[in-house]
């Protein structure tokens, strides 16, 4: 069971946005996918998620997405967007009661409130979404995703987290508890995808890393293998140089005003 993009291609207009871009994710691990601004990092995402029109093949646990119904799609894995917009007052509460309605936990009513109490924000259950924060409204958005594939395995499959940027709004506290929330899914036999732009907590968190630049793929292996000096300079256009200080060897990327 895994996550398989082959020959992925998007075009917006005259842009070809993705160029026979593959991946594969693998049950058990968070695979990040990393790179520039532009390069195509949520476009992917948005074809794995059949969000958005692509040439090529997605299969989620063996079956071609192009062939499943939506409420097949939507047992099988959850969405988090960048950004999320609601034209209604709904409390903090029925916003991840969205989730467990377009899940398999349908029957479990005491699932919201662990999911919010998972995200720290168990208090908040009553409040309305409109007078969250940004960092808060996030937080709650991925309790929301969390209802709907609540259980990591479910009848033997895997299910999925698919998450765009989802520290992107949070402090480095709350970045900490989003990632380690991501890696214990993955732990618990659950598959992670996560765009992410910060390279230090993907190479705290993620197994294997995906990194784009230009609408191709540039390098996929792990952070090790694939955050080194001469791919990450290439993929974002500037001098960077990783360092692994001891002594639990995980590297973190510093940039440089010019090259060594």
């Amino acid at each position: 069971m895994s996550l398989i993009a082959k020959g992925i291609h998007v075009r917006y207009g005259t842009r070809e946005a993705l160029r026979g871009v593959g991946l594969t994710a693998l049950p058990g691990q968070m695979t990040a996918i990393v790179g520039p601004n532009g390069s195509g990092k949520s476009t992917l995402l948005g074809a794995i998620t059949a969000s958005l029109p692509f040439r090529g093949q997605v299969s989620l646990n063996g079956r071609d997405i192009g062939t499943m119904k939506p409420w097949e799609l939507a047992s099988q894995r959850a969405v988090l967007p960048q950004a999320s917009r609601l034209a209604f007052p709904f409390s903090v509460i029925e916003v991840v009661r969205l989730g467990l309605q377009s899940g398999t936990a349908g029957d479990r009513p005491e699932v919201p409130m662990q999911a919010l109490a998972r995200v720290g924000l168990a208090h908040y259950a009553d409040r309305s979404f409109h007078e969250l924060s940004g960092g808060e409204a996030q937080r709650v958005m991925l309790a929301r995703v969390l209802a709907q594939v609540w259980a990591p395995v479910e009848d033997g499959q895997p299910r999925w987290l698919l998450l765009d940027e989802p520290v992107s709004s949070l402090d480095i506290a709350h970045q900490l508890q989003v990632m380690e929330i991501a890696r214990a899914f993955a732990r618990a036999g659950g598959g992670v995808i996560a765009v992410m732009h910060d390279l230090n907590l993907t190479a705290l968190f993620a197994d294997r890393v995906a990194i784009l630049a230009e609408g191709r793929r540039l390098a996929f292996g792990t952070p090790g293998e694939v955050l080194t000096d001469d791919i990450l300079s290439r993929a974002y256009g500037c001098a960077l140089r990783v360092s692994a200080p001891p002594p639990a060897g995980i590297p973190y990327i510093l940039p440089h005003a010019a090259s060594a």
